[in-house]
């Protein structure tokens, strides 16, 4: 399986799809959000999770749990959150607990990988 050019990346991938289908179907889907949000991201893997950088910065990532999924945003306490969706009391850090494929549009993931990108 050769997804990225990164090939710690591919290995990472690979391993998910192996453990679970399914939750290797949601982590390509919210890469996907990542990567279309900002075609200058450089994916990686560290701490466990599939990572993304902008300019040497990292903006967050994917980690895999046994029952869910976490989308972490290394600024996410200074993003808009009308609705209370991100997780978290760190000084800079916050996240969003994925359990199922519609929570990525009910949580409304692209929003919030957006101000990601933006930062």
């Amino acid at each position: 399986m050769n997804i990225s050019s990164n090939d710690k990346v591919n290995h990472f991938l690979a391993d998910i799809q192996f453990l679970s289908v399914a939750q290797f179907d949601t982590v390509m889907a919210i890469r996907a959000l990542f990567l279309k949000a900002n075609a200058a991201l450089v994916e990686d893997v560290k701490y466990g999770g599939l990572v993304f950088n902008m300019s040497d910065t990292l903006i967050g990532g994917i980690y895999t749990y046994r029952k869910h999924l976490s989308i972490e945003f290394s600024y996410g306490v200074s993003f808009t959150d009308v609705n209370g969706v991100l997780e978290g009391s760190g000084k800079k850090r916050r996240h969003i607990k994925i359990v199922n494929d519609a929570d990525i549009s009910e949580k409304n993931v692209m929003y919030f990988v957006t101000q990601a990108v933006m930062i």
